[in-house]
């Protein structure tokens, strides 16, 4: 049996109608969405969208490249020909409204992992699906569990899209022989169990003692008191590193830490960790802002940020019960009572 197309998922997913097609018609114009901007990006350095940064941050308070913009000039565009009321982005300070008499909205981040575009790591679109309500402020403040679909689009080595629309994740790898993208990975389970996490050590003096001890614990290895060797990644992409943890299972943490801005953490909730939480959930796994569910988080801005963890859900666990049941930790590690849950 043959692998299936997206096109031929999206059609027997839209058979029944209703929401169902007009999801079917925002994915397919996603795609082509980002098949133009994987032509911009496959000119490099050479192309104009490489040849400066914009200076000045976006509404999310982080550097601009000039593909940012680009990418998110296309796929708004793109979205102008959806069924879509509303477009909410990472590029732009307030919603934009497209047709009000549409039933969904779009949240976007057009170009995840602005800071690898020049140094040639997989870079990606991330996006989220949702019921578009009549104010399009209050459309972008609904909590993830209402996500009707989420995915990202990879661009790397292979071109691919990590999709869900409910039932399972599914991955679609490009095919340029036959000119569109094929079903690759049908629904992927993400094992429970992890001997791999992703952080950045770089900023282990500044995370939370709950966070250091995690890691610590990892690092001990088989002669610590998890008792098994831990291997370690970090890309600095969100959707290079889900779509390992997709492949291969493990954790990814970005906590909150002591720096200026970055108490809350950085990733954003509406346009980030909501579609990844999604996508990692209907994968058998789970994600957590160290505390709660991802998807249970009520939204009060658009770019609101979060701690994000997600991963194998075993793990997943065992790192909220580092940050909400310190006494059940001390209760195996004997230097945990030694100096507490958080430094002097």
């Amino acid at each position: 049996m043959s692998a299936s197309t997206l096109d031929a998922h999206l059609n027997s997913f839209a058979a029944a109608g209703g929401v169902r097609a007009d999801i079917a018609e925002t994915i397919r114009a996603l795609a082509a969405g980002a098949l133009k901007v994987r032509k911009v990006i496959k000119e490099g350095a050479l192309g104009a969208a490489f040849a400066e940064s914009r200076g000045a941050g976006h509404a999310a308070g982080d550097a601009q490249k000039d593909l940012d913009i680009v990418a998110d000039d296309i796929f708004l565009d793109a979205m102008r020909h959806a069924p879509i009321a509303h477009y909410g982005s990472e590029e732009l300070a307030n919603p934009v409204v497209l047709n009000r008499e549409a039933n969904l909205a779009l949240a976007i981040d057009p170009l995840d992992g602005s800071s690898n575009i020049d140094t040639n790591v997989s870079i990606g679109t991330i996006f989220s699906i949702v019921p578009a309500l009549e104010d399009e402020t209050a459309t972008f403040l609904q909590p993830g569990c209402n996500q009707l679909a989420a995915g990202f689009f990879i661009f790397g080595p292979q071109f691919a899209l990590v999709l869900t629309m409910g039932a399972g994740t599914t991955i679609f790898v490009f095919s340029p022989r036959l000119g569109t993208f094929v079903e690759a990975y049908r629904s992927i389970a993400i094992a429970s169990d992890a001997r791999e996490f992703a952080i950045n050590m770089s900023n282990y003096r500044h995370w939370d003692e709950s966070v250091r001890l995690y890691v610590d614990d990892c690092l001990q290895g088989t002669e610590g008191p998890r008792e098994k060797d831990f291997n370690m990644r970090w890309i600095a992409s969100l959707v290079a590193d889900t779509y390992r943890i997709l492949i291969r299972s493990g954790v990814f943490l970005y906590p909150g830490d002591t720096r200026k801005g970055y108490r809350s953490g950085r990733l954003r909730l509406v346009y980030e960790a909501n579609p990844i939480a999604f996508l990692v959930e209907q994968a058998g796994g789970a994600a957590t802002d160290g505390v709660g569910r991802i998807l249970d988080i009520q939204p009060t801005d658009l770019h609101q940020r979060t701690p994000l963890v997600f991963g194998s859900s075993k793990e997943v666990a065992k790192i909220v019960r580092y940050h909400t049941d310190p006494s059940a930790i001390s209760n195996r590690h004997p230097l945990f009572g030694n100096r507490g849950l958080f430094r002097a």
